[in-house]
């Protein structure tokens, strides 16, 4: 890993969206990444002067200025859900780069229109969980050929499910469905692959659960939980002879041992080949791997935007298409109610 003022080659960015999140997230880790901060843009005066003097940057209170002044590559979004859609595709018709924070619109069909106008550019959107660690590593377990042969996946996160599911489509209101239920969503997208079908069942108080058929027969479940703050977080990933638990940032690969139910007396058997694995941060130093910037898949979501911009690679995670996919399974779980709803065809089975 480098920082910022250790890279030779750098894009040159506009950050569009310096609120409370932007300011604590996206803003410090611009040191981390090969990019030169030209310019930041809000609608607050006082807080883009502010803030720009910071970052020794421009300060502007609309995009367009900010492009008809500024020479910059790319453009991080950071707005609310219901200006994504118009801010990203203004950037994009301008021929910038975007890396846009989630939620990334309020309807899957805003999506479609931003692949429209992407043409040749990097689109990536914010889905930190699909870039964390703790996913990274289930996702090499569960393609590896040494393990592999995943049959279903897990995640527990505090969450509801709306009842009013197709008002809240027309007015393109903003539940927290939408706002966070992307989290867990995108973990078990990032580890499935393609979605085939969903079924949301939910009580009286919205928690339940989503059932998820991915397309290449792995089975997910989406267990809405309730409980106190702060949250707690658990994936769970199962394979034909292991699992994978993930509570938080701790990591554990359970690999069994050798057993046989009438024999077996040794729980620790010789060797190092058997039993668990753990992974789980350093609480004890200042490091980069024990703060919530890296643990969360921020760094590893922007990172990745910087490495395809250079590059001038095509996304394969956190693309425009993961994120149509995404929008698309989560209105499925507005309207299910019970009924199966297929994202690729169109008939729902009650």
């Amino acid at each position: 890993m480098s920082y910022q003022r250790e890279f030779d080659k750098k894009i040159n960015v506009g950050i569009i969206g310096i609120g409370s999140h932007g300011y604590r997230n996206i803003l410090p880790l611009m040191n981390y990444l090969p990019v030169s901060v030209k310019a930041v843009c809000n609608r607050n005066a006082d807080v883009g002067r502010i803030t720009a003097a910071q970052y020794a940057c421009a300060h502007y209170q609309s995009p367009r200025d900010m492009y008809d002044q500024e020479d910059i590559d790319a453009v991080f979004i950071n707005v609310s859900p219901s200006q994504h859609p118009l801010l990203v595709i203004e950037a994009l018709d301008r021929g910038k780069h975007v890396w846009i924070e989630k939620p990334i619109a309020t309807r899957a069909r805003e999506v479609e229109e931003m692949i429209a106008h992407r043409k040749d550019k990097v689109v990536i959107a914010g889905f930190k969980k699909a870039f964390m660690p703790a996913t990274q590593k289930a996702i090499e377990i569960a393609r590896s050929p040494k393990y592999g042969n995943l049959r279903s996946i897990l995640a527990v996160y505090p969450m509801t499910i709306p009842g009013n599911g197709q008002e809240i489509l027309e007015t393109r209101d903003t539940p927290n469905w939408l706002n966070n239920g992307v989290h867990p969503l995108s973990f078990l997208m990032a580890v499935g692959g393609r979605v085939a079908a969903v079924t949301a069942i939910c009580n009286e108080a919205r928690n339940g659960i989503l059932a998820i058929q991915f397309a290449n027969g792995v089975f997910g479940t989406l267990h809405m939980s309730s409980g106190p703050q702060p949250r707690l977080e658990r994936y769970g990933v199962y394979g034909d002879n292991w699992q994978l638990d993930i509570e938080n940032t701790k990591i554990t690969l359970h690999r069994g041992i050798p057993f046989v139910y009438s024999k077996t007396t040794n729980y620790a058997p010789e060797g190092d080949d058997s039993g668990a694995v753990v992974w789980d941060i350093s609480n004890c130093l200042a490091t980069l791997e024990n703060k919530a910037e890296f643990t969360q898949g921020m760094y590893g979501e922007m990172m990745y935007f910087c490495e395809c911009v250079l590059k001038c690679k095509t996304p394969e995670r956190g693309s425009l298409e993961f994120a149509l996919e995404m929008m698309k399974v989560y209105e499925a779980g507005l309207l299910s109610e019970g009924r199966t709803i297929y994202l690729n065809h169109n008939k729902n089975c009650d």
